[in-house]
């Protein structure tokens, strides 16, 4: 079986595919910095822009996208602060427990779209930390994600990664190590 090719115009489709029509949102490739900008006068869409066209970003973004509920949809970036890198140690935990859950989603989506995930602590130029408590919190977010079921949103993406990459359908915990990330 040959590698599955992951172009970002791809993922772009499947978002647009599962929600432009549904919720009037569409994926877009942004530029530096990502950001969610709730339609407007000057957008007929919402407009979730990931960073530098890189697939790992549209995943991510679209984890946000994904928990976000009805009202923060309305909200550019969703209502959150975002603290930039540099974070001292107290301002990066905070940073870690807004990423939990959206971390977590997009490891399940990784595994959908059939690429490996690595937790993401977004801090380079900022106080040392130790990420594995971070890691691990990702890793028994994922546990719970898979235990309850996905939200009909994130399924029905998961769902469409699954049928696109030809992975597995059903979601399965062995699949997810902690070591790996």
């Amino acid at each position: 079986m040959e590698p599955v090719e992951h172009k970002i115009e791809d993922i772009i489709t499947l978002f647009n595919q599962c929600f432009l029509d549904s919720y009037n949102t569409r994926l877009v490739k942004g530029g530096d910095e990502p950001i969610y900008l709730p339609q407007s006068a000057e957008r007929a869409h919402h407009e979730l822009h990931f960073a530098h066209g890189f697939y790992r970003s549209a995943l991510h973004e679209t984890a946000h996208w994904l928990i976000a509920g009805a009202a923060r949809r309305q909200q550019v970036d969703f209502g959150y602060w975002y603290e930039p890198d540099g974070r001292s140690a107290e301002q990066q935990r905070v940073f870690e427990q807004v990423e939990v859950k959206p971390q977590a989603l997009e490891w399940i989506l990784s595994d959908a779209a059939g690429i490996p995930f690595r937790v993401s602590v977004d801090n380079l130029s900022g106080e040392s930390t130790d990420a594995t408590p971070f890691k691990m919190a990702v890793f028994s977010q994922v546990l719970d994600y898979l235990s309850a079921g996905l939200w009909s949103r994130a399924e029905t993406f998961r769902l469409a990664l699954c049928e696109y990459y030809g992975r597995p359908r059903e979601l399965d915990p062995n699949r997810f190590d902690p070591e790996s990330i």
